[in-house]
């Protein structure tokens, strides 16, 4: 490992931000927060698809594709992204890892779950697109920073093969990448990456096509939760409730968890921009979290048991379904609204 640029870890709400943010500021980019990275790559995303089922449940997502806010965020800034896929050939996999490891150059890797020893057994579950940061190898283990975890940890060989290479949706196939020839860059550079993102987060959200995406897609989910209760029976719609909230707060703190960080964005974003409305459309985004964490509240009551499991309890979900995607409408609408160059 190359002890002239110490790597340093920094832990974060969401795995491929935290990877964004570490990664830049090792090299130079000290101004990157996990914050402005979710914002400027358009990290906020809504997605129900009625014909795909996850784990038995509802095929929901909270965020945009995953590697795209690396490559968003990078791009804004003008700085090159490498990645490498390596099929199922875990050798040649392993051994470009270990010449970066030699030539002291942290990179990113997606992941499997699974496998992740240094996880709580309950949040092990097959999901491939985790991201964390190899930076160094000592006595045959690799040295991680997962951005989700408060202190760096090791991997051995052995699994760091397994998670690299695990298998089903999203397989990794031992995907590695990292930023490269990364320059200085002004504040002209990063206010037009803000601009660029909250024009590119307003757009899908807002007009996305069809009635299943963006802030539709929302209200989508929410006429949905009124029909499960009497389509599938009250077991098996409570299994869908706990799955959305699953979806929602395991799986890259999607609902609750990115409103929050994307008002904490604007928040940020007022510095290069000091225009007041930002701060007014940040506001409107932490009680859209607030509502988000509600709403899971409200179904983990029903999946547990702990309300009478009966119509009015789901149409309390689905209210406040129909709030959130109406304060979002609402918010997005404002931001495309505002004079941001």
């Amino acid at each position: 490992m190359n002890k002239e640029k110490e790597f340093k870890h920094i832990q974060a709400a969401h795995c491929e931000n935290g990877a964004i943010t570490s990664l830049l500021r090792y090299h130079g980019l000290e101004f990157m927060t996990e914050p402005l990275a979710f914002g400027m790559g358009s990290g906020i995303f809504y997605l129900h698809i009625p014909f795909l089922t996850i784990s038995n449940g509802p095929a929901i997502t909270y965020r945009s594709m995953p590697g795209f806010i690396f490559s968003r965020t990078c791009k804004s800034l003008g700085v090159k992204v490498t990645r490498k896929k390596f099929g199922n050939n875990e050798k040649a996999a392993k051994d470009f890892l270990d010449k970066k490891m030699a030539e002291g150059e942290p990179v990113g890797c997606q992941v499997g779950v699974f496998n992740l020893p240094y996880f709580p057994p309950e949040y092990r579950f097959h999901f491939n697109a985790h991201n964390l940061i190899v930076y160094g190898k000592e006595n045959g283990n690799y040295l991680i920073s997962d951005p989700v975890m408060e202190t760096v940890t090791t991997l051995s060989e052995e699994d760091m093969i397994k998670v690299r290479f695990a298998k089903g949706p999203l397989a990794p196939h031992g995907h590695v990448y990292y930023p490269e020839n990364v320059h200085s860059v002004t504040d002209d550079i990063i206010r037009k990456g803000i601009v660029k993102g909250i024009n590119r987060t307003a757009k899908e959200m807002l007009h996305i096509p069809g009635s299943i995406g963006g802030v539709s897609g929302i209200a989508y989910t929410s006429r949905q939760i009124r029909k499960w209760r009497d389509k599938l029976g009250p077991r098996k719609a409570g299994l869908y409730l706990a799955q959305i909230v699953r979806m929602q707060e395991e799986i890259g703190t999607g609902g609750g968890g990115f409103r929050f960080l994307y008002a904490a964005f604007l928040e940020q974003a007022y510095n290069y921009i000091p225009n007041e409305q930002l701060l007014k459309v940040s506001e409107e985004f932490t009680k859209a979290g607030d509502l988000w964490r509600e709403s899971a509240v409200q179904m983990g009551r029903i999946y547990k048991g702990r309300t009478n499991n009966n119509q009015a309890d789901f149409e309390v979900c689905a209210d406040l379904l129909l709030k959130i995607s109406d304060i979002e409408k609402n918010a997005f609408q404002q931001l495309k609204k505002i004079k941001l160059q």
